[in-house]
């Protein structure tokens, strides 16, 4: 499917459910390509079960949105892995996406923490060893 196809898709599909940003769609299809990597699915049987494709959708996130990830994709309206499994499955519907006769919607379910994933890697560790350190390394006086 050329990219003016995928965006006519996604676009047909928010104007019946606009649960979720336009962007959300081009990023779990994105996402979806790194997961096979990260897998190692080669064609023809590049196929990754949910649980897979929310890794990689994590993993995806970090890398390109880092810090602010959690906060973009609450924008684009996903707070919880089985949101990938609605914009996925709303693909699958429209047959962008294929699917085998063993996988489920609920398999996206409760496969991470939102912000286990997203906040947490990215907390400052504070440590409780000499309390905090002063930008440039230095301890803060007491």
């Amino acid at each position: 499917m050329n990219e003016q196809s995928f965006e006519e898709t996604v676009a047909r599909i928010c104007d019946k459910d606009d649960r979720y940003d336009m962007e959300a769609y081009f990023f779990i299809r994105d996402a979806l390509g790194h997961a096979t990597k990260k897998f190692n699915r080669a064609p023809p049987n590049r196929h990754v079960t949910g649980a897979e494709l929310s890794e990689g959708v994590r993993d995806y996130a970090i890398r390109e949105l880092g810090p602010i990830a959690n906060l973009v994709l609450t924008e684009w309206g996903l707070y919880t892995t089985g949101d990938f499994g609605e914009i996925v499955y709303s693909l699958i519907a429209e047959g962008v996406f294929g699917k085998t006769e063993n996988d489920r919607r609920e398999d996206f379910d409760d496969v991470f923490d939102f912000h286990d994933a997203f906040v947490k890697p990215f907390e400052p560790d504070l440590g409780t060893r000499g309390g905090a350190s002063a930008p440039g390394g230095r301890k803060k006086k007491k």
